[in-house]
């Protein structure tokens, strides 16, 4: 079991920021990624279909036995992570939740700004998640619509990118914030254009390191780490363009094998 994979999956691209987190701080461990990119974006889509695609991963992700999975999607976390802890009893899920909670403790403004798709922010997962740890602080919520499609299709750092997010970011500038939560695991792929666009003093923060550190205490509380001294091994699949996947690996610190897979 040891040597068995981390399984990782996404609505496409963006959940590549967190498996190179996952990486980077768990460099011996095997992986394998499912780029669900044909179904992109799963942000607005309806719960039940949300959970569909969930489970359709999570099965092949077993097949594959994979001893640990990582929901690296905050719309498919946020819908259908519940689910799939009660129905898949044998395999620990980790899930990737807006970080409000880090954001909070350390706004001076009391002002937060989180940039999520509408699955995210419509759902009772990430409510309860500000009800609980956003007391007294100003919560200002924005649709990234049109982001993911953007991101997906290569164009994170573009003009059209970076037009979209100059309206999403004014009205979250105007109330003072010193805060941007990433709400999407794509969005971490903006970072560049978002610093372009931020005054210096706001802050943006995603679950990424979080994600990672979380996965390796739960491997090591079930005594599932890869202790061993061979290569990591490290597999990516996608249904839609292989080339675009295999563009957003380019630089990570392993040997990848991407290919495409109808699932």
């Amino acid at each position: 079991m040891q040597n068995n994979p981390i399984g990782v999956f996404d609505s496409g691209v963006g959940g590549t920021s967190i498996w190179k987190e996952i990486h980077k701080l768990l460099p011996l461990e095997n992986t394998i990624y499912l780029a669900d990119s044909a179904n992109a974006p799963y942000g607005k889509k309806s719960p039940e279909d949300i959970l569909r695609l969930s489970i359709k991963n999570t099965e092949l992700l077993l097949q594959h036995n994979c001893k640990i999975i990582v929901v690296a999607c905050n719309t498919a976390t946020t819908n259908a992570i519940t689910y799939l802890r009660e129905t898949y009893t044998n395999v620990s899920f980790i899930g990737i939740e807006p970080a409000i909670k880090p954001a909070v403790l350390q706004s001076n403004s009391k002002t937060v700004g989180v940039l999520a798709t509408k699955g995210t922010l419509s759902s009772s997962l990430f409510h309860s998640t500000v009800k609980n740890h956003a007391e007294g602080i100003k919560i200002i919520e924005k649709e990234g619509e049109g982001l993911v499609p953007l991101i997906e299709s290569g164009k994170a750092t573009s003009v059209e990118a970076k037009d979209l997010l100059k309206t999403f970011l004014e009205p979250m500038l105007e109330q003072n914030i010193d805060y941007l939560v990433l709400g999407c695991t794509h969005y971490p792929y903006l970072i560049p254009v978002l610093k372009e666009l931020l005054p210096v003093h706001v802050n943006i923060i995603d679950s990424g390191e979080a994600v990672a550190r979380q996965t390796k205490a739960i491997l090591e509380r079930e005594n599932l780490l890869n202790r061993g001294n061979v290569a990591s091994s490290h597999k990516f699949y996608t249904n839609a363009d292989v080339s675009i996947l295999r563009s957003f690996l380019k630089g990570a610190k392993a040997t990848v094998n991407v290919a495409y897979l109808d699932f």
